[in-house]
């Protein structure tokens, strides 16, 4: 088994936390002697970057319950995790296989990325919403597939992180989980920030973004607990950036 799952595996037999999937797989450095094209091994890691993003939201999303979550804050535990690639990729993957409506919102004051990752500005968003009476509708974006839609950070100021500790964020956000079927949220991490923590508390629960090789498990472990004390449900993990240290045909088997 690779090394890398040591940590989720660790941490869920520690303190029954629940690894969902391993994401964005890396190319393998042996790749090149097997023969392997660089198109080909970009076209592979793809599909497999495709593949668990499609488990991500069918284990997370689409599963036969009452109780499947239909609001979701994603948060790393440290900075660079790939938070927000993960749950924008989320985003996309549950809108390309649903009939409801999904709304991605930026959430992450300090560090907005979600416009850029879309090609797109960031225009009147989450941070408007919080402070004008405008419907949420009015703050929202439409972006592709057409049942997708995307609430950027809106406009900061140097005060604009505390905006996110008001009662009005509750106000917004069960407006937003009226107006939309599915409701992801960008966080930043975990580690340095409470944000995810207090949005944690208003909705369905928090996934928790691991990078493979980079990510202590101690820290994991103690960033679990410090939410799971706070009383904010963690719904599971998600490993990213891993690599395939043994052959891909293996992997599949274990």
């Amino acid at each position: 088994m690779s090394r890398n799952f040591e940590l989720l595996r660790q941490a869920e037999k520690e303190r029954g936390f629940v690894p969902l999937v391993a994401l964005k797989v890396e190319p393998d450095p042996d790749s090149g002697q097997r023969g392997d094209s660089s198109a080909q091994a970009t076209s592979r890691i793809d599909q497999l970057d495709r593949e668990e993003s499609l488990k991500l939201v069918q284990r997370l999303f689409l599963r036969p319950a009452p109780e499947s979550p239909r609001a979701v804050v994603f948060a790393g535990v440290d900075h660079r995790n790939g938070c927000t690639r993960v749950c924008a990729r989320a985003a996309i993957t549950l809108a390309k296989h649903t009939s409801g409506s999904v709304c991605l919102v930026d959430a992450n004051l300090r560090s907005p990325a979600l416009p850029e990752f879309f090609g797109t500005t960031n225009h009147y968003g989450l941070t408007d919403a919080l402070k004008e009476e405008n419907p949420i509708r009015d703050f929202v974006r439409r972006l592709r597939p057409e049942n997708l839609w995307l609430l950027s950070c809106g406009s900061l100021a140097a005060n604009s992180v505390s905006v996110l500790d008001c009662d009005r964020l509750k106000t917004r956000l069960a407006a937003l989980r009226t107006e939309f079927d599915y409701v992801l949220i960008d966080a930043p991490p975990l580690s340095p920030y409470a944000d995810a923590v207090t949005i944690g508390h208003l909705v369905d629960g928090l996934v928790v973004i691991l990078e493979a090789g980079s990510t202590r498990r101690e820290s994991a472990v103690r960033i679990i607990e410090s939410v799971r004390a706070a009383r904010v449900q963690v719904l599971g993990a998600v490993l990213n950036k891993r690599s395939f240290p043994i052959p891909e045909s293996l992997y599949r088997k274990l």
